[in-house]
């Protein structure tokens, strides 16, 4: 089946991209007639392309795992293995917040349970295994430090948000407060992780300059981890007073904004820096790639973070910030999904892929 050798493992990313329109359309601290049926409908889509999309990536490693070993092997592709473990989440939590008023109560519950668990084992095993193979298999050159080794990172943190949708579904005891502290834990292992990482993005790109034009679209991943890291402090601390003692459930509230505004703050100034660099990409030809998907978890994130803050602060401003933010997530969702539509009939995005450009914009 040669339509399926070039399918990789971040086919997913078109996954989570669309499943968080849902979710952050969903999160929204405004009223917007039609929105809510909206968000129904693209949830609905997106509970068809997760089978869709792990049926061909089944088939990819049944009848070529010569190059599913080889995507293992790569630097460049394996972290999109953490996409798996973050579509699983994303379609469980849309499910859950969205399909309800489709599906019902228990259903969905019953279903966002099975690919949040799903979801989190293959996302701690991924944040394991990928760094594991950078250091023992893979020889990344210096100054290839990518914004796509944030991925498998990035996913324990989409377990700490997505969990703490179930918590309240736990009864009062001991296995409540254990999964709001187990998600609390997976929020501390990817933001250490990340801290780690993202100083290598950065060096990379003061020294060696900017990223291959069909890869400077990932710059967007960098507010993965920021607006999901937001999203799941306000999240967790919704649903601490159920959990934990007083002074925890307070401090938890607390932390909520202490955190959350800071890096709201730093991922608007990322958020700007990767526009800047897109938009000076296209200006030498950027064309259209599947890293355009990069444009849309990484932004949802940063809208049920804004959606979170203002729930929290009661700030207009954050509000329309969440809002602004969705805006720009739906126009993007749209772009690379037509495009990706379009590519998959032409049969251009089931070819074996085209190397990147060596050259940078900052020669041109």
């Amino acid at each position: 089946m040669p339509s399926l050798r070039h399918i990789g493992p971040n086919w997913y990313a078109s996954v989570m991209g669309t499943a968080i329109v849902a979710s952050a359309g969903a999160a929204l601290p405004v009223d917007v007639p039609g929105l809510r049926a909206a968000c129904t409908l693209v949830w609905a889509l997106s509970a068809v392309l997760l089978p869709a999309v792990l049926a061909a990536r089944t088939g990819h490693w049944i009848h070529h795992r010569d190059q599913a070993r080889a995507h293992l092997l790569d630097p460049a592709v394996a972290p999109f293995y953490g996409c798996l473990s973050m579509a699983l989440m994303a379609v469980g939590g849309a499910t859950l917040t969205v399909g309800v008023d489709v599906v019902g109560a228990r259903a969905v519950l019953a279903v966002d349970v099975v690919l949040f668990v799903a979801g989190t084992v293959i996302g701690l095993v991924a944040a394991v295994v990928v760094p594991y193979l950078m250091v023992v298999r893979h020889r990344p050159a210096p100054g290839t430090a990518s914004p796509v080794w944030l991925l498998p990172l990035v996913a324990p943190m989409v377990s700490a948000s997505q969990g703490a949708l179930l918590v309240p579904h736990l009864g009062a005891g001991q296995g409540r407060e254990a999964l709001l502290l187990a998600c609390y834990a997976m929020f501390g292992l990817s933001l250490l992780a990340t801290l780690v990482v993202l100083p290598l993005v950065f060096s990379r790109l003061v020294h060696h300059g900017p990223l291959p034009l069909a890869l400077t679209p990932t710059l967007f991943l960098v507010l993965g981890p920021l607006g999901q890291s937001t999203t799941a402090v306000n999240q967790l601390a919704d649903v601490a007073p159920g959990a934990v003692a007083a002074p925890y459930a307070s401090a938890f509230g607390a932390f909520a904004v202490l955190y959350g505004v800071p890096v709201m703050g730093f991922a608007l100034l990322w958020l700007a820096l990767a526009a800047a660099m897109v938009v000076r990409a296209a200006r030498n030809g950027m064309g259209f790639a599947m890293t355009w998907w990069a444009f849309t978890f990484p932004v949802g994130t940063c809208v049920t973070g804004a959606a979170g803050l203002a729930r929290h602060t009661g700030l207009d401003a954050l509000t329309w910030l969440a809002v602004a933010l969705y805006v720009f997530l739906v126009v993007a969702w749209a772009a690379a999904g037509t495009r990706t539509v379009g590519g998959v009939l032409s049969g251009a995005l089931t070819a074996a892929p085209v190397p990147p450009r060596p050259v940078t914009a900052r020669t041109t």
